[in-house]
């Protein structure tokens, strides 16, 4: 029988015992919430994809703890679990397996699993659930990896129904969106002042999919407006091309890459965040910008809706296109929320909740076991505690 897992929220404690937690691609921030206010420490698990194998898996110690040199191939059999065996004899133990990524992450953790006889959690981020499907042997390895798993996250409802349709059981999936960081990210203390041009901001890589072609070519309709771009990445040179060619090269500054920390200064200083993603699994620019007071308009993919769902958010684009983008932007100039009610709309978006939930739900599936992968039982956990924080749980 596992011991029982401590956990308090919102002020420090000491535990009897650690949970340990396998963090397969660990790469956000919910879990760190979590861990802030628990005794949870982490392995993370880096990635590499190589030509003869669908993985190298290097194991590590976060938490300025000992690293293991050891690597191994997730997908050999029998699996070379050397390092994990090491760790254990040297009386490390695990309680869960937490995966994000359910590709190739989550297939790993589900052979990890398997193998060590652990319970797994699988989330689901975006691009593992929205293209990488669409090819047949990864679409197999995600249907059983999902199989594997005693609860599966997604960060917004459409990435939920995705899951859903690639044979997922519903009750053994819940909805856990990323949270905003609402005191770093804050409104102005002192109003900004205001000229007479309006300031448009776009946070990101610049990469086919964040769509800045769409708003730059808004600029012609909009001869007010000027665009400010923060991020780096391989299309910049065409970008700057373009607004060169349609003539508003001098209303757009590109800053490359922004350190997260002087981001709300940035968010702060806009009129508008826009956003024309063609795909995002759940966009943290949004409720970034939102939480400093700044409204936004985005394409209505993916979890935008879910982020952008009052008039104090700001607006979705009707269409994804230049005129889509342009007819957004004036649509919400017509009708601007006060900087107020868009922080306000963020705050229902704090990490507090969505690590309260991850926690209880990792602690179910730790008492849970292996067995418990065909149960309910650690999505209910979460469920439950969505409920008595006042959100709506993810439906079954």
């Amino acid at each position: 029988m596992l011991p029982r897992l401590q956990f308090h929220v919102g002020e420090p404690f000491q535990s009897r015992r650690h949970a340990e937690v396998f963090g397969c691609g660990f790469s956000n921030r919910r879990l760190q919430a979590s861990r802030h206010r628990s005794e949870v420490q982490l392995l993370e698990f880096l990635f590499e994809r190589r030509h003869r194998f669908p993985f190298r898996l290097d194991i590590r110690r976060i938490d300025g703890l000992a690293t293991p040199t050891d690597q191994f191939f997730a997908v050999q059999h029998p699996l070379r679990l050397g390092a994990v065996e090491r760790l254990a004899g040297s009386g490390q133990s695990f309680d869960v397996i937490d995966a994000h990524y359910f590709y190739p992450d989550g297939v790993a953790a589900g052979l990890l699993g398997h193998a060590l006889g652990l319970p797994v959690v699988i989330t689901g981020r975006g691009t593992d659930l929205t293209l990488i499907p669409r090819a047949p042997l990864a679409r197999r390895q995600i249907q059983w990896a999902a199989d594997q798993a005693n609860a599966m996250i997604t960060v917004c409802e459409d990435l939920r129904q995705r899951l859903l349709l690639l044979g997922a059981a519903a009750d053994r999936t819940i909805v856990l969106r990323n949270g905003v960081d609402l005191d770093r990210f804050t409104p102005p203390q002192v109003a900004p002042h205001r000229s007479d041009r309006f300031s448009l901001l776009s946070v990101g890589s610049l990469i086919p999919r964040k769509g800045y072609e769409l708003t730059i070519g808004a600029l012609p309709s909009l001869p007010d407006c000027d665009l400010t771009i923060a991020g780096s990445g391989p299309l910049r040179a065409e970008l700057e091309a373009l607004a060169q060619g349609l003539g508003v090269a001098a209303r757009v500054r590109f800053l490359g890459e922004v350190p997260h920390a002087e981001l709300p200064n940035l968010y702060r200083a806009a009129d508008m965040l826009v956003l024309a993603s063609e795909r995002e699994g759940w966009a943290n620019v949004l409720l970034e910008a939102m939480a400093c007071g700044t409204p936004v308009v985005a394409t209505n993919v993916n979890g935008s809706a879910e982020a952008v769902c009052s008039p104090a958010a700001g607006l979705l684009a009707q269409e994804r296109s230049v005129a889509g983008i342009r007819d957004a932007i004036l649509a919400l100039r017509r009708a601007m929320p006060s900087r107020q009610d868009t922080r306000r709309h963020a705050c229902r978006f704090s990490w507090q909740q969505t690590a309260r939930a991850n926690r209880e739900l990792l602690i179910a599936a730790a008492a849970a076991g292996r067995a418990g992968r065909g149960s309910p039982v650690a999505a209910q956990a979460a469920r439950a505690s969505l409920a008595e924080s006042g959100l709506v749980p993810t439906p079954v």
